[in-house]
This record gives C-alpha cells, sequence and structure tokens, in this order.
C-alpha cells in the first residue's frame, strides 16, 4: 500500500460550475505544468504530450455527475500513475482535492517536489480562476 497526501485548494465558485469549466483534458495544460509543458493532443483512448522528463500519455475520467477529475499518467519510466482528483462543495464555493500517491523508491525530499510541484499547479489554477 503505497503512502498518500492529499492536498486541498478553496476557490470561491460553484462546485458543479467550476467542474463544467475544467474537467476537459485541454484546460488541464493552463495549470498543470506537471502533467504537460503544451497542448494535450487526442491519441487512442488518452492523450499525449510533453511532460517535464519528456513524453507523457494521459487518460482522464470522463465527464460525469460527480465531479471527479481523476487521471492516469503514464511517462514511460514506470507503471502508469493515478491522480485522483475531486471538486467538492464548500458552502457557497469549492474545494479541489488532489491526491498524490508516494511512488515505490521515491525519496522523502523527492516527496516533499512533487507535492510542492502540485502546491504550485493548483495555486496556477487558483490564479487562472480567480483573476
Amino acid at each position: 500500500m503505497l503512502s498518500s497526501h492529499t492536498l486541498s485548494l478553496a476557490i470561491h465558485r460553484n462546485w458543479v460550475d467550476l467542474y463544467e469549466t475544467i474537467w476537459k483534458p485541454e484546460f488541464f495544460p493552463k495549470w498543470a505544468s506537471g502533467l504537460s509543458q503544451g497542448p494535450l493532443e487526442p491519441e487512442g483512448n488518452g492523450w499525449k504530450g510533453r511532460g517535464p522528463q519528456g513524453p507523457v500519455k494521459v487518460r482522464f475520467t470522463g465527464h460525469n455527475p460527480f465531479c471527479i477529475m481523476d487521471h492516469y499518467i503514464d511517462s514511460g519510466y514506470r507503471k502508469e500513475i493515478f491522480v485522483p482528483m475531486r471538486i467538492v462543495a464548500n458552502e457557497e464555493g469549492s474545494q479541489v482535492l488532489i491526491t498524490v500517491f508516494r511512488q515505490p523508491l521515491v525519496s522523502d525530499e523527492k516527496f516533499a517536489q512533487e507535492l510542492e510541484w502540485v502546491k504550485q499547479d493548483l495555486q496556477a489554477l487558483h490564479t487562472l480562476l480567480t483573476t
């Protein structure tokens, strides 16, 4: 069993409206720098792009009424990585939740760097949606 850490970001926007704005794979490169450094292009049942360390393939959960935006990342180095992502109601606003699983053989330092990267990406999402 992998250890994990869930990061959370509050956005003052209706949760369903927020989901409808950001669920599409084409939107992710606007804020998720760890996922792609440019546009994602459809390929088979997923998407391909250029990640920070090279080519990346991504599969996304389809549009759904539960505001789930899970994705699966394949960078070609190890097995596909599962990244759960949810938007939940927080009174009149929303909470964006992303869980990062610590992969086998990842050091404490490297895991801390990955969490910091996700925090920065969430901040980029917040800036994108609130400015």
